[in-house]
C-alpha cells in the first residue's frame, strides 16, 4: 500500500510539471510570448515550399542550408492525404521522420495542417474525401460548377478533419511529448472563400455576407482545434490570406483570420490562440499594425513574402522591435539564393545573439523597431521615425548620410533599440541613424560612449570605440548598410 500511494502521488504531481514543460502561450508583463523549455523565444524561421516536406530525400538535401542561414525553426506542411490515406487508417511516417531530421540539426518545428482547405482549395484532403461529393459537398463557382473547396457547413467534413487532426496531435504528444520538437501548430491553411464573399444565401452587402462566412470558418476551424487539444495542447493559429485595399470580399479569399475580422474568429474559435497574416503586399508593416491594432496576440508572422524581398530584415526588425512579434518567417526558404540566404543569415545570426535581450525588453515595454514605412505600390516614406525611451527622444532616419543615394535602398534598412536601464542603450539592424534629445525638452542630450561589439556567450564583446566620424563628431549612431551591426552607447545630459 505504502509504494501504491508514493506512485500515486508520484503521478499526481508529475502531471502539472509535463504540462508546466510543454510548449505555451504565457503574458510576460506587456508581451505574450511563446515558452519553449520554460524559457520565452523568439522564432527565427522560414516556411518551407508546399511540397518540400512530403520527400525525405528532398528535405536532405536542405537541411544544411536552412542550419547555415541560422535558423532555429522551419515550419512544415503535414499533409490529411499523406496521414490518413485510408479512412481511419493512419500512417505518421512523413510526421516521423520530420521530426527525427529536425532534431538531427538542432531545429524546432511548426507544423502545418493542410487539411480540408490550403489557399481556399481542398486540394490536400485523402482521395477518398476528394471522390465523395455527396458526403462531403462542394461549393459552387462563379460558373455555376462545383469547384474543389468543400463546404464550410459541411459536418461530415468537419469531422473527420477533426478526428485525423486530433489523431496527429495523440501522435505528437506520443512521439515528441518529451522531447518538444514541435513547439507550435497551424490549423489548416489560408482559409477564405473564393469567387464570392459567402458560399450560398448572398445578399447585396458583401461586409456582411464575408461576416457570416467568417464565423461559418471560425466554428470550423473550432471544432478541429478543438478536437487536436483535447489531445495534445500545444500553441494553435490560424493564417490569412491578405486583401488588397479596395477590392471586394471574394477577390480575395473571404472570410479567413483577417485583422478586420478578429473579432469573430475569437469569438467562434476560442481553441485557437491567434490568428497571423500572410504578407505578401509591400505595405508589410500596414497590415501587421492592422492586427495588432485589432488586438491579435501575439504577432506571428508564418509567410513574410520571399527570400527575395528586400525589405525582408527590415520587416522582421520593426515587427518584433515594434510589435512584440514572436517571430517571423520568410516562404519558399528553400529556395533562396546563395545572396539572399547571406542576408537571411546575418540577420537572424544578429537576432539569435540579442534575443534574451529583446524578449526581456519586449515584456518589459523597452524597445521599439524601426523600418521605412512602405505604401501598396512599393514607395518608401523616409520621413524620421520617432520613438521615446527611457526619458530620451530618438529620431531614427533610413536613409544613410554618409552612402550615395543612388547605391542605397531604404526599404532594406531596419533596426532595433532597446533601453538597457539608466542611460544605456542597445541598437542593432542596418542602414540606420539615429538622434536624440530629452523627452522633457530640458537642456540638450549626448552620445557620452559608443562602441561597437558582439554578445557571445559571456556577454558583451567591445570591438571599437566610436567617436569622430564614426559619430559625426558626437552628433549620432550609425549603423552602416549593407551589413548588420550592433552597437551600444551611453547618454549623458549637458
Amino acid at each position: 500500500m505504502r509504494y501504491l500511494l508514493a506512485f500515486l502521488c508520484l503521478a499526481l504531481f508529475a502531471t502539472p510539471a509535463i504540462a508546466e514543460d510543454m510548449p505555451r502561450l504565457e503574458q510576460r508583463g506587456e508581451a505574450t510570448q511563446l515558452i519553449v523549455d520554460g524559457e520565452p523565444f523568439l522564432i527565427l524561421g522560414g516556411e518551407l515550399g508546399n511540397s518540400t516536406a512530403s520527400d525525405r530525400a528532398t528535405m536532405a538535401r536542405h537541411w544544411p542550408s536552412l542550419r547555415d542561414m541560422n535558423l532555429n525553426t522551419v515550419l512544415a506542411p503535414i499533409y490529411w492525404e499523406l496521414v490518413e490515406p485510408e479512412e481511419g487508417q493512419f500512417d505518421f511516417s512523413s510526421v516521423d521522420w520530420l521530426i527525427e531530421d529536425a532534431r538531427a540539426h538542432d531545429m524546432r518545428l511548426v507544423l502545418l495542417w493542410f487539411g480540408t482547405w490550403k489557399n481556399s482549395m481542398s486540394s490536400y484532403v485523402p482521395g477518398w474525401v476528394k471522390r465523395d461529393s455527396e458526403r462531403f459537398p462542394r461549393t459552387i463557382g462563379a460558373d455555376g460548377r462545383t469547384q474543389e473547396i468543400i463546404s464550410a457547413y459541411s459536418t461530415e467534413a468537419r469531422d473527420a478533419d477533426a478526428r485525423a487532426f486530433a489523431a496527429l496531435m495523440r501522435h505528437l504528444k506520443r512521439v515528441d511529448g518529451d522531447a518538444r520538437t514541435v513547439i507550435m501548430v497551424q490549423v489548416e491553411n489560408e482559409i477564405g472563400f473564393l469567387p464570392f464573399a459567402r458560399e450560398s444565401d448572398r445578399t447585396d452587402d458583401p461586409a456582411a455576407d464575408e461576416r457570416a462566412m467568417a464565423r461559418a470558418y471560425a466554428e470550423y476551424a473550432e471544432v478541429v482545434a478543438a478536437a487536436g487539444k483535447r489531445e495534445y495542447a500545444l500553441p494553435m493559429f490560424v493564417n490569412g490570406a491578405q486583401g488588397r485595399p479596395g477590392v471586394a470580399p471574394g477577390g480575395y479569399p473571404s472570410g479567413g483570420p483577417l485583422a478586420h475580422l478578429a473579432d469573430i474568429w475569437r469569438t467562434h474559435a476560442p481553441s485557437v490562440d491567434f490568428i497571423a497574416p500572410d504578407i505578401y503586399f509591400p505595405n508589410f508593416g500596414e497590415i501587421v499594425d492592422g492586427y495588432y491594432s485589432a488586438g491579435t496576440r501575439p504577432i506571428f508572422i508564418p509567410e513574410a513574402n520571399r527570400p527575395s524581398d528586400a525589405a525582408l530584415a527590415a520587416n522582421a526588425l520593426r515587427s518584433i522591435g515594434a510589435r512584440g512579434a514572436i517571430g517571423f518567417s520568410p516562404f519558399a526558404i528553400e529556395d533562396a539564393s546563395e545572396a539572399q540566404a547571406a542576408n537571411i543569415g546575418a540577420v537572424y545570426a544578429m537576432l539569435d545573439s540579442i534575443a534574451p535581450l529583446v524578449l526581456d525588453a519586449q515584456a518589459e515595454g523597452r524597445i521599439a523597431g524601426f523600418a521605412a514605412p512602405v505604401d501598396l505600390d512599393g514607395t518608401a516614406m523616409l520621413e524620421p521615425l520617432v520613438s521615446e525611451l527611457g526619458g530620451a527622444r530618438f529620431s531614427v532616419t533610413t536613409v544613410d548620410p554618409w552612402t550615395p543615394r543612388d547605391a542605397q535602398d531604404p526599404k532594406s534598412h531596419g533596426g532595433i533599440l532597446i533601453w538597457l536601464g539608466g542611460e544605456e542603450y542597445l541598437f542593432a539592424g542596418t542602414g540606420m541613424t539615429l538622434t536624440v534629445e530629452p523627452a522633457d525638452r530640458q537642456g540638450r542630450m549626448g552620445f557620452e560612449r559608443v562602441e561597437e561589439g558582439r554578445f557571445v556567450d559571456d556577454g558583451w564583446q567591445r570591438g571599437r570605440v566610436l567617436n569622430g566620424d564614426q559619430t559625426h563628431q558626437g552628433r549620432h549612431v550609425r549603423l552602416p548598410p549593407d551589413t548588420f551591426g550592433i552597437q551600444r552607447f551611453t547618454l549623458y545630459r549637458y
